[in-house]
């Protein structure tokens, strides 16, 4: 037997004909439902219950814990199955596509990285405005303004401070979550940084290390590209003290070294949620340690 699920029901056939089916209700909103299942690598309820007591055939890998997965099946090629002849219009498949894509658009402006990504810009608009404050509040004390007139900007800028102060709470709480690994080995606001750079954390664990060495240097690296001179050697890890503490001669090394850590560490925090940043604090410690003895 062969287990064959289309967008609109799952059916069980041999080599001639449908013998089974269990048809999905015909509402947009529940076929969505199984679309996404089906896209998470979700077995569906009724696939589970077509094929009990049964090992059926599958050309599916989500579908192998119930059926036996091949391939490259001649049977899954020819099989023809309508949805027209069990009463399903293509509109309907169409208006369940858009709630898919909707929804789809909505997880990925609400994943944890893109929302760490939000929260360093806007203390970079922060920083910026704090910025201007201070320069205001210095020209103008100057000229030795009353206490009253200065009374306003002397209050923006303390609650601006303290919202900074708030949101880089935030950054940090949702970074030991999001990237347990980088947070440990270089700081929450350093990795942040560098999600931020990198455009999300996937993109992060799929940067070279020289990449992320750099990252956050991007207008001196476009500099030496256009007119030459020297490369720039670190980017947002020059905050970390093991780089910007340590004499200036030894810093692009230690830098490469951090930067291969971080490399390793976006993998692990993406790829398989292990906790290796004891073991790559230690590696770091003990290659700059060596880098310093020469």
């Amino acid at each position: 037997m062969y287990l064959v699920t289309k967008w609109f029901g799952t059916f069980l056939c041999d080599e001639n004909k449908v013998k089974k089916q269990i048809l999905f209700p015909k509402n947009e909103k529940e076929i969505a439902d199984r679309l996404l299942k089906i896209k998470n690598n979700k077995i569906l309820d009724e696939e589970k219950q077509i094929s009990k007591g049964l090992e059926p055939i599958v050309n599916e890998k989500r579908l192998g814990k119930i059926g036996k997965y091949i391939s490259d099946g001649n049977f899954f090629k020819k099989i023809d199955i309508k949805p027209e002849t069990h009463g399903f219009e293509l509109g309907l498949l169409k208006k369940a596509t858009v709630i898919v894509s909707n929804k789809k658009t909505t997880e990925a402006l609400g994943s944890a990285d893109l929302q760490v990504i939000q929260m360093i810009n806007t203390l970079d608009d922060f920083i910026q405005t704090l910025n201007l404050f201070s320069e205001r509040k210095n020209y103008w004390s100057d000229i030795k303004p009353s206490k009253q007139r200065m009374k306003p900007l002397e209050k923006s800028f303390m609650t601006v401070k303290k919202e900074m102060k708030t949101l880089e709470g935030q950054i940090e709480k949702d970074m030991v979550k999001l990237a347990p690994n980088i947070s440990n080995i270089v700081g929450p606001m350093i990795g942040a940084r560098l999600i931020s750079s990198a455009g999300g954390i996937n993109k992060l664990a799929m940067l070279p290390a020289s990449t992320i060495q750099v990252l956050g240097a991007e207008k001196a690296l476009f500099r030496f590209k256009k007119e030459g001179g020297k490369p720039p050697k670190h980017g947002y890890i020059f905050q970390h003290t093991y780089i910007n503490k340590s004499p200036r001669k030894i810093r692009g090394k230690i830098a490469r070294v951090l930067a291969t850590k971080i490399s390793i560490a976006a993998k692990a925090d993406v790829f398989t949620k292990r906790d290796i940043s004891k073991e790559l604090t230690e590696g770091i410690k003990g290659r700059i340690s060596e880098i310093r003895k020469l």
